[in-house]
């Protein structure tokens, strides 16, 4: 069949709307007819070229080029086709993004780490995690890939049965969207990855669409303090709104104030979640945690990067840990339907991060918003 999608085809470009033709489901997937896809940061570093490695580089290694990929990884929809051998959902299920899938067998799903799962070191590259085949062609025939095996910025795309999850159907998707990433990667960091502590002090850097529910959690975990830090005026209001108690515009501004909101103990956590993360940050960023502080790298970095500038000293002497994390060390399976559950009981505030609704066409202007930081979270809503 065919349908519409945004396009990545090289980096620097625009998303380019146009028409792709999906095949249908083979063993183990299925039809997704995407209703919203939110507008993630991670999708904007193909366009950076952050989230990618050079052509040249990765002709070296035996890596196939990442583009032409159709984007989008952030996402609710309703499952339109159910191939051969699919248990977990069926014809007309709403269903969430799951851009780690979970394959339910592996290592790391059989432990309690489906965010890790196996499943997962092929979704940025090839074809199918079912079996490397491809189900999406561009007009010229030439095979496109997914966006972490989801690609929400079309209307419609084949999918492995491990990256949806069966959502309550009254649910509605523009929060069903928001959940599959960046609030499950912000809460997770804070909740999870971090253990924040009822009574600690959170400080959490960068405060757009992952920041901002670090700070939830935060909050919702007790801390005492969430001192939350953006540039953004915008941003840093909602942040208030949403359970911050302090704000500054950046990490030098609030190094004085932490100091002396703490008595000089410093923070218990740091969660680093800029929009992108450059090495030279995590100077600042581990000053600002105290003794047996942590500190949780949440925001994704150049791919290429391998420097980060880091106090071993004071990382040994002072009991630090550094701490990363993919979709804040959550099982989707598990953490999805909980986080909507708690969103239905009005713990998680998810209808106030939307700022703006975009169709498809405008998928450009909602990138540019994000870019100029009026924006806390863009969706797409598919017609």
């Amino acid at each position: 069949m065919q349908t519409r999608a945004a396009v990545l085809h090289g980096v620097g470009q625009d998303w380019s709307v146009e028409t792709i033709t999906v095949d249908p489901p083979k063993v183990g997937e299925v039809l997704v007819q995407w209703k919203v896809a939110g507008l993630c940061h991670s999708d904007e570093h193909l366009v950076t070229g952050d989230l990618s490695i050079p052509d040249q580089i990765a002709a070296q290694m035996g890596i196939p080029p990442m583009l032409p990929m159709v984007g989008g990884h952030e996402g609710a929809g309703v499952v339109a086709e159910v191939g051969p051998g699919v248990t977990s959902v069926q014809l007309g299920d709403h269903v969430s993004a799951s851009f780690v899938p979970s394959c339910g067998r592996c290592r790391y799903c059989s432990t309690g780490r489906q965010n890790l799962c196996d499943a997962g070191a092929g979704t940025l590259t090839g074809g199918m995690i079912t079996d490397g085949t491809h189900r999406h062609f561009l007009g010229t025939g030439d095979p496109a890939k997914l966006m972490a095996k989801v690609g929400s910025f079309s209307e419609i795309t084949c999918v492995a049965e491990a990256s949806v999850i069966k959502v309550d159907a009254d649910l509605p998707l523009e929060c069903v969207a928001l959940v599959s990433c960046g609030v499950a990667t912000g809460f997770g960091s804070a909740t999870t990855r971090a253990d924040t502590r009822p009574g600690d002090t959170v400080v959490v850097v960068g405060v757009g669409g992952i920041g901002i529910n670090a700070v939830q959690g935060a909050r919702l975990a007790g801390a005492k303090r969430v001192i939350a830090v953006d540039p953004v005026e915008f941003k840093r209001e909602k942040a208030m709104e949403l359970g911050a108690t302090h704000t500054f515009e950046s990490m030098e501004a609030a190094m004085p104030a932490v100091t002396e909101l703490t008595m000089g103990q410093m923070a218990d956590k740091v969660i680093m979640t800029p929009g992108v993360l450059h090495g030279e940050l995590m100077a600042l960023g581990t000053q600002l945690a105290g003794k047996g502080g942590t500190i949780v790298v949440t925001a994704l970095a150049p791919m290429m990067q391998t420097q980060a500038a880091v106090n071993l000293f004071e990382l040994a002497m002072w009991n630090k840990e550094i701490k990363g994390t993919i979709f804040g060390s959550l099982n989707p399976r598990h953490d999805i339907p909980r986080l909507l559950s708690m969103y239905r009981e009005g713990d998680l505030k998810l209808d106030e991060l939307i700022t703006r609704r975009y169709s498809l066409d405008q998928i450009n202007d909602g990138y540019q918003a994000m870019r100029d930081g009026t924006n806390l979270r863009g969706v797409v809503v598919h017609g």
